[in-house]
């Protein structure tokens, strides 16, 4: 069986409870949820759904980044929405880290997400 591996980048904002950024267990890294914290401050990002949406895919590149991984490796996403009226200004942001071979996505509409984002994803990928 392939050893669990804990993730913990550098770059990233603290994690909001008893988890980790990411496990690696053989040639897979799932990641967990980022929602749009500055990771400089560990505070939200406001100014609306682009700009959340941008904050939480640079929280995933920082974890891809430590694993020296890209979007490209990514194989499958979750988009979690606190209003799925944002689905098309999140794909607009979405569209600029995914630019080809897009990963399987699934999409849902939450009823709140923490620290009252408005956005949170999560990924799997492949080394």
């Amino acid at each position: 069986m392939p050893k669990k591996i804990i993730i913990k980048p550098a770059k990233s904002a603290p994690a909001v409870g008893p988890y980790n950024h990411a496990v690696r267990v053989g040639n897979l890294l799932f990641c967990s949820g980022q929602i749009p914290l500055d990771p400089a401050s560990g505070t939200l990002v406001f100014g609306g759904i682009k700009a959340q949406a941008e904050r939480a895919l640079e929280n995933v590149k920082a974890i891809l980044d430590d694993q020296k991984l890209t979007f490209a490796n990514v194989v499958k996403s979750t988009v979690f929405l606190t209003n799925l009226a944002d689905f098309a200004a999140m794909n607009e942001v979405y569209a600029k880290y995914f630019t080809a071979d897009f990963p399987a996505r699934s999409t849902v509409q939450v009823a709140a997400l923490p620290k009252g984002a408005s956005i949170e994803i999560e990924v799997i990928a492949h080394y």
